[in-house]
């Protein structure tokens, strides 16, 4: 956050405004409206130090806790605010958060420790007991089954494990952690505005970072993305799933390997290179290249 600069009182006795060499006098009136925004401004300042304060541990959560309700008070309704008193600190999650060592693996490690092979055989059957699902999906946002069954194979084991964690307790955990405070703040109050839109409640489960789902939506996902059907079911996870993709540029018919048009629609979806490679890897073999 950067400070208000105010020149020292004999710097702007006349009020002159500086620009290319030239002094510029202002009017009394023009002089109280810039008074006016200074003070404005130094007013928000002062309240952003009344912030909820961020930690590194779990010392500090439950004062965090009370401070963001105070600052939610108005965004969201009591509901969401009572779930939000309800979280606890979640040290797994931090440690999950802190520890996310696979993504440093090779590509072919990646692939092997994520079980690539038994994804491709897996998704292959699942493209053929769900055609008219994949069929309706295709035709509605231009997207294949084969990157959307690697992201559900990739993601939980096509729904077999969406995570045991309290969803909320571990968004927030993560709000309140120093490292990435404004991503998961943005993330936190969208998991309580779907709270106060009762799709999902203060005991909803998710993964180590708050993801819900059979293909692991984050809340914010969730609003943009979420396509009206349950995360919980095969047709609401992949047609929300088809939905995110769609709406980062995916075009129908065209290639999704690396370098080709939809490979960055499904960069979109996950930062990591090798998570995003596999991807485009798995899902050409599910289609049938290779």
């Amino acid at each position: 956050m950067k400070g208000v600069d105010i020149a020292a009182p004999e710097e702007r006795a006349f009020h002159p405004t500086q620009r290319l060499g030239k002094v510029i006098y202002m009017t009394s009136g023009q002089f109280r409206t810039i008074a006016a925004a200074a003070l404005t401004a130094l007013t928000l300042m002062a309240g952003r130090a009344d912030a909820a304060q961020c930690g590194n541990g779990p010392g500090g959560f439950e004062n965090w806790k009370r401070q963001f309700a105070e600052e939610a008070r108005g965004r969201v309704g009591g509901s969401a605010i009572a779930a939000l008193m309800s979280t606890n600190y979640n040290s797994a999650t931090i440690g999950a958060d802190r520890g996310q060592k696979s993504f440093h693996l090779s590509l072919d490690q990646f692939m092997a420790k994520r079980g690539g092979s038994v994804i491709v055989s897996r998704g292959r059957s699942l493209k053929q007991s769900h055609a008219a699902l994949f069929a309706s999906i295709q035709q509605r946002y231009g997207v294949p089954p084969g990157p959307l069954l690697a992201i559900w194979g990739m993601e939980t084991g096509f729904g077999a494990v969406s995570g045991n964690q309290n969803a909320l307790s571990a968004i927030a955990t993560l709000a309140y952690d120093c490292r990435r405070t404004a991503y998961f703040t943005d993330q936190l109050y969208a998991a309580l505005t779907l709270v106060d839109r009762g799709m999902i409640t203060a005991n909803t489960r998710g993964s180590m970072h708050g993801e819900i789902g059979q293909t692991q939506f984050l809340p914010k996902n969730i609003l943009e993305y979420g396509a009206g059907g349950s995360l919980e079911t095969p047709s609401g996870a992949l047609n929300a799933t088809a939905n995110f993709l769609h709406a980062h540029g995916w075009q129908a018919g065209a290639g999704y390997q690396p370098g080709e048009p939809n490979f960055a629609a499904i960069e979109a979806w996950n930062a990591a290179t090798v998570y995003e490679r596999s991807i485009a890897i798995i899902g050409k073999r599910i289609d049938g290249g290779e």
